[in-house]
């Protein structure tokens, strides 16, 4: 497939321009254009910029609300609630990321929680961020419901991932980003439109029969990981992503493909200051994770890291047809 070469700040510039083309006030466009970028750039591609058309299509269609402003408040010292009231997940986020680091410094710990916005893409991008601030972080989110329980015939969750990251020593990032499912959705949605089969285990069909046929699985549910074990934490991560903040439960929430109305999912945050436990945390987690790693253990978001690096040196290659379609919104400004 033919692609093209971009710099970070050249794949920026025209994904803003996009955003902008679709909709989204400045701002807006600003806060998804960066997430997307780091998406591509850390290596999550089907979050990154093949990502990007969902977001736009919503922007025209009404299930975001381009215009959106999200409103802050600060109920309590470290508690920080935000309704994005219909727009993207990350401006809101965007306008408390230092009044949350900020808490977490003053008082050890602060937690951010948002309703009302558009489902968030990389969940490990909220983590990481708060991790090269130096903290010790847990995301969780959820959005429509997509897959099912041990037993169960229709969705009643969404992937609803977790992700959590800390700072290793010498501006290292110790990271993880993984859905309560089998697989992440996207994975599905993109077989199933290149007509290819899908892993036994991954999803069962309309009829609750399990399927290898993608496109079977999109009209069924995905599968938790784990059985049971993988329920009780897409459980756990909806009653923090939707429960706390007042966010759509997954059965509630609305299509992020079709209709004008927004999915109204949540994103719930917690920061940690290691600081406020002593000062030798960072260098204690990279002296054990190289133990671990001497011991064949896989210490996650390393890759990552290399990948970001290199995306800044040597910038992203990106599949013309796809950056075509992408800069065909910018035309609509």
């Amino acid at each position: 497939m033919s692609a093209i070469h971009l710099t970070i700040e050249e794949c920026h510039a025209r994904c803003i321009a996009a955003a902008l083309g679709a909709g989204a006030h400045a701002a807006a466009a600003e806060s998804l254009a960066r997430a997307v970028v780091a998406a591509e750039a850390a290596g999550n591609r089907s979050v990154g910029i093949a990502h990007l058309p969902l977001y736009l299509e919503a922007l025209v269609e009404g299930r975001i609300d381009g215009s959106a402003q999200p409103q802050i408040e600060q109920p309590l010292p470290a508690i920080l609630h935000v309704d994005a009231n219909g727009g993207i997940a990350h401006l809101g986020y965007d306008l408390a990321h230092q009044r949350l680091c900020t808490a977490a410094r003053s008082f050890g710990v602060a937690t951010f929680a948002q309703k009302e916005a558009f489902t968030c893409g990389e969940l490990g991008y909220f983590a990481r961020r708060l991790a090269n601030e130096g903290m010790v972080a847990i995301a969780a989110t959820n959005g429509p419901a997509l897959i099912t329980v041990p037993g169960g015939r229709r969705p009643v969750y969404c992937t609803n991932p977790l992700a959590f990251a800390a700072p290793l020593g010498e501006g290292g990032v110790l990271l993880f980003d993984q859905s309560s499912s089998e697989t992440a959705f996207v994975k599905v949605r993109q077989a199933a439109e290149r007509g290819e089969t899908i892993p036994q285990g991954w999803a069962i069909d309309a009829e609750g029969r399990p399927t290898t046929d993608a496109a079977a699985a999109v009209e069924g549910a995905l599968l938790t990981f784990g059985g049971a074990r993988g329920a009780n934490i897409a459980l756990m991560v909806e009653i923090l992503a939707a429960g706390l903040g007042g966010a759509n439960w997954s059965l509630d929430a609305p299509s992020i493909s079709q209709g004008s109305a927004s999915p109204g999912t949540g994103l719930f945050i917690v920061a940690i200051a290691p600081a406020a436990f002593g000062p030798e945390f960072p260098n204690r987690l990279a002296a054990h994770a190289r133990r671990l790693e001497a011991e064949g253990v896989h210490i996650p978001g390393r890759g990552k890291a290399e990948m970001l690096k290199n995306a800044q040196r040597e910038g992203l290659r990106i599949p013309r047809r796809l950056m075509e379609a992408i800069d065909a919104y910018a035309e609509r400004a």
